[in-house]
């Protein structure tokens, strides 16, 4: 048997070199499992050593950053062992190369090792490493060991309660460390080509991915909102350092904020923006698919939002979330008595996910005492000042590539009309739409003023 000559102990550079994140990091963990392939093939057909060398040790992570992937790895807090089976299961996707010296003959019986596990792919040809396989590689001879190491394969290991792994499924009359070690596309599209805007694969699932082409100069908030975020983003940006620095004996895992004021002044827009600058996927909680009126659904519903959530590290949103998280009711009816138990479940729920949650709401009022007092922030968006008014009307209206932008102040609106963001975004899609009607470049006051009536007359207002 011809191995590879390696050098002990290894030492793998792990300074962070600048190169895109999880390509890096994805360098990293594959010269790691290389160099223990080596170990272990060199260790087992040279013979027992009296004093072998340590096992190659996986290589240290960032404090934070460097991607999604090296979030992930930090998040699940695995050992060396989980690691290693970790990276085994992704390399046939991203190095299969690497694993080709398990193709290795025994030339005593003609036929691969047993004890290297594997299959070759049906259409790819490459290996297809088993339980076996990483067994070989972190056990090689040891029983006490591998036995050890057979707790890894439990199907309530987390690597495969997170649907991080495929559920290992050897056949029934085959030993089972032959289960072939596999992960979901689903971690491939997000954890290493970044897909985050990937909805789960089925049809009813209560949330959708929130997108947006706008960006922070497009935000338009008071001076007391900014500061308000501030805690927020400090989380988003040290938070998982922080759980990890200190424990979870100190601090909860997870961050909720209630995001507040009437409708049209960028909540919605906000919890886009906070996803886009810090990396992740930010969902919007479909009431309607989310509360059923069959008992326990709506709790069954819940667990899916919160199950992917916690696999990719989602951003929760909750639109309108008074109408499922108010104030509890006295019991008069079976209903009742439904209805606070859901709230009951959904207290316990958040107060245990570890994600970023975000309720909006007009009012906070409106919210149960409890669900208070599990907030860590209050962000109140009020309506727009006249400062902030003037802004957003000159956002709309100075930067169009279709229209000149008006040759008339902006003032007059934004000191006479006492509207939100929102519905200034509506008139200024009203007024664009009759100037290209009378296909000029030009924007008419008039058209303004119009713009805005028609606004207010949905609220039952007049000028």
């Amino acid at each position: 048997m011809e191995y590879r000559q390696i050098h002990q102990p290894f030492a793998l550079e792990t300074k962070y070199t600048g190169l895109p994140d999880t390509q890096q990091i994805l360098s990293n963990e594959l010269q790691w499992l290389q160099a223990c392939i080596d170990y272990r093939i060199q260790l087992y057909f040279q013979g027992d050593e009296e004093d072998p060398a340590p096992f190659p040790r996986a290589p240290q992570l960032p404090e934070r950053h460097a991607g999604e992937f090296a979030r992930l790895l930090r998040q699940l807090n695995l050992n060396d062992e989980e690691r290693l089976l970790f990276i085994l299961a992704l390399t046939p996707h991203i190095q299969p190369q690497l694993l080709d010296i398990f193709f290795t003959k025994n030339v005593l019986y003609d036929r691969i090792y047993s004890e290297f596990g594997g299959i070759a792919g049906r259409i790819h040809g490459g290996f297809i490493p088993t339980m076996e396989t990483a067994l070989f590689i972190l056990a090689g001879n040891d029983l006490d060991k591998r036995l050890a190491l057979m707790a890894l394969f439990r199907p309530q290991h987390p690597l495969y309660q997170q649907e991080l792994l495929l559920a290992p499924a050897g056949h029934h009359d085959e030993p089972i460390s032959t289960a072939l070690l596999g992960v979901p596309h689903s971690v491939i599209e997000h954890y290493l080509l970044g897909l985050r805007e990937v909805t789960p694969g089925y049809s009813d699932f209560p949330a959708t991915c929130l997108s947006t082409e706008k960006n922070w100069s497009d935000l338009v908030l008071t001076t007391q909102t900014a500061n308000q975020l501030q805690e927020l983003e400090a989380w988003l940006q040290f938070g998982e350092q922080l759980i990890r620095k200190e424990g979870q004996k100190q601090f909860k895992p997870g961050y909720r904020s209630l995001f507040y004021g009437p409708p049209g002044t960028g909540k919605t827009l906000t919890a886009s923006l906070l996803a886009q600058k810090y990396e992740c996927g930010v969902y919007r909680i479909d009431l309607s698919q989310l509360v059923s009126k069959y008992i326990g659904e709506t709790e069954k519903n819940l667990e899916k939002v919160f199950r992917e959530a916690r696999k990719k590290n989602w951003i929760l949103f909750f639109d309108e979330a008074d109408s499922l998280f108010s104030k509890r009711t006295q019991i008069n009816s079976s209903n009742d008595r439904y209805a606070n138990q859901s709230t009951a479940y959904l207290l316990q729920r958040l107060e245990d996910c570890p994600n970023v949650v975000i309720l909006a709401s007009n009012l906070k009022d409106n919210f149960d005492n409890a669900f208070i007092r599990r907030f860590q922030s209050f962000v109140y968006f009020p309506l727009p000042g006249k400062h902030e008014r003037l802004c957003l009307w000159e956002n709309g209206l100075n930067h169009s590539s279709l229209f000149s932008p008006p040759t008339f102040s902006l003032e007059p609106l934004a000191q006479q009309f006492e509207i939100p963001g929102g519905t200034i975004n509506n008139v200024v899609r009203y007024v664009s739409l009759m100037a290209l009607k009378r296909e000029s470049r030009d924007i008419h006051m008039e058209d303004l003023v119009e713009g805005v009536r028609r606004e207010l007359a949905k609220e039952g207002k007049s000028l």
